[in-house]
Formats: C-alpha cells, structure tokens, sequence
C-alpha cells in the first residue's frame, strides 16, 4: 500500500518504534498522540478545500454570475454521502424491523429510508416545498 501522505506514513513508523521501546504502558499516550496528528491533517486539509470553494464561489459572483447559475445548497457530495449513509443504516434498521414486525416492519421501515432520502434530495429542487419568500430570502443574499 503506498501512502499518500509520506510524513504521516514517517510519524506512524515512529509511533510503533517508539511503543516497541517504550513497553505496552505508553500505548494509549502514543495513539492518542498519532490521532491526534492525524486529526490535524484532516482538519488542515478540510480547511483548505472550504477556503479554495469559498473563493471559487467569489469569483464566480465577482465575474457578475446570476445566483441561478451558482451551486445549490446541496452539493453532488453532500448527496452521495447521505445516499450511501441511509443504505449503511437500513441494514441494521431493516434488520430491527424484521425481526420485531415481519414483512409489517420490513414495509415500514423501507418507507421511512425511501421517505428521509426523497425529502433530502427535494431541497435541491426549488419547486417543491420552497415558499416564495424563502426564495425570495435567497435571492436577496446574493444581490446584496
């Protein structure tokens, strides 16, 4: 496996080192030291990605881009992330359901996945359940 980050890969190698020298007693200081590296690698990370959106989203309106043509509130991966979740979930949910209702439960539960998934993907879609003055409130974000 090759590592993408190769100074990570470094501290890992050197936080198992030192827990072979250092005895079974440094353990949990030792991981919870390497997590929390790694954690500031993601948060470093995460912190980049938000800056370099939130700038391309300042270009585009500094370019005099129309708020239709900007990105909804939901984005591609904000979708797929909650489409993949609620199919982790409905193993066990499906499970808990069949085995305390049977096919009731089973039917129950498959409706409440489908339903939580629909009105998550209906926020992106202006004509459904979005007032005018919610609409209008969006608009007046960006125009001011």
């Amino acid at each position: 496996m090759e590592a993408r980050d190769p100074e990570l890969r470094k501290e890992l190698n050197a936080t198992l080192n030192a827990r072979r020298d250092l005895g079974e007693e440094y353990e949990s200081a030792l991981v919870d030291s390497f997590l929390e590296k790694v954690e500031q690698r993601v948060d470093g990370a995460v912190d980049r990605r938000v800056r370099r959106q939130m700038a391309e989203q300042q270009m585009v309106v500094a370019r005099g881009a129309k708020p239709s043509q900007l990105p909804d509130d939901t984005t591609f991966g904000e979708r797929f992330g909650f489409g993949i979740i609620s199919i982790i979930l409905a193993v066990p949910l499906t499970a808990i359901g069949v085995v305390n209702a049977g096919l009731k439960g089973l039917i129950v539960t498959w409706i409440g996945i489908v339903g939580v998934n629909a009105v998550h993907a209906a926020r992106g879609w202006p004509w459904l359940g979005r007032s005018e003055e919610r609409s209008r409130a969006e608009k007046s974000d960006w125009t001011d």
